[in-house]
């Protein structure tokens, strides 16, 4: 039997999640968590198989949650599952140490198959993403300017690039404005941009956004 923790701040998507492995009859929900601190104390007291870590926990986010795992669980395959797009987020994710990457997006059947190739020691991605981690391979001097970003400074300017505001963002990470402005100040000097308007203008052209 496959254990596996469920980590997702929407009840809803726990709630879809233990549906969908309800019908099948070797994988079985054992756990839940709300938030990262919530992932790490129940990974400490329990034994899983599988962690499925959201992306966009509040406060600590999914991939320093990831990071965490994989640094005292090494053995520990943890599947990302994330309402953003692959071109978003998955190479950062399989970078931190994922074994696979999914959008929320998936078929039923197309997680029920990545759950039994990471837990027994494979890695899932699409052919899609594939490409996109030959590429990533390169030398840094090839990397595209929004992959120089640390992991929060992406997520925030993402975030801009979709027309939220610095208080919007604090209010759904759970952060201070202060930090988000910190980080978007970094973003912007790392990427040689000066204002709001270029992140967006950048991320629609590398089909960051929609």
């Amino acid at each position: 039997m496959i254990r596996i923790l469920l980590a997702d701040d929407h009840t809803i998507v726990r709630e879809g999640l233990k549906q969908i492995l309800a019908e099948t009859s070797d994988i079985v929900a054992t756990g839940e968590a709300a938030n990262g601190l919530q992932v790490l104390n129940a990974v400490r007291k329990n034994r899983y198989d599988l962690v499925i870590l959201d992306i966009a926990m509040p406060g600590r986010g999914g991939l320093d949650v990831l990071k965490d795992l994989n640094k005292e669980y090494p053995a520990l395959p943890v599947l990302m599952l994330s309402m953003y797009p692959e071109e978003q987020y998955a190479v950062r994710a399989l970078k931190a140490g994922a074994s696979g990457y999914l959008t929320k997006e998936s078929a039923a059947d197309e997680l029920i198959a990545a759950i039994h190739k990471v837990t027994q020691g494979g890695k899932y991605i699409s052919g899609m993403l594939a490409e996109k981690l030959a590429s990533y391979l390169g030398d840094s001097s090839e990397k595209a300017p929004h992959e120089l970003l640390s992991d929060r400074e992406y997520q925030v300017m993402l975030m801009i690039a979709a027309g939220k505001t610095v208080s919007d963002i604090a209010d759904e990470l759970s952060l201070s404005v202060k930090t988000i402005s910190t980080n978007r100040s970094r973003a912007l000097q790392k990427m040689g941009m000066k204002n709001n308007a270029e992140f967006t203008y950048y991320a629609i052209k590398e089909s960051l956004v929609g």
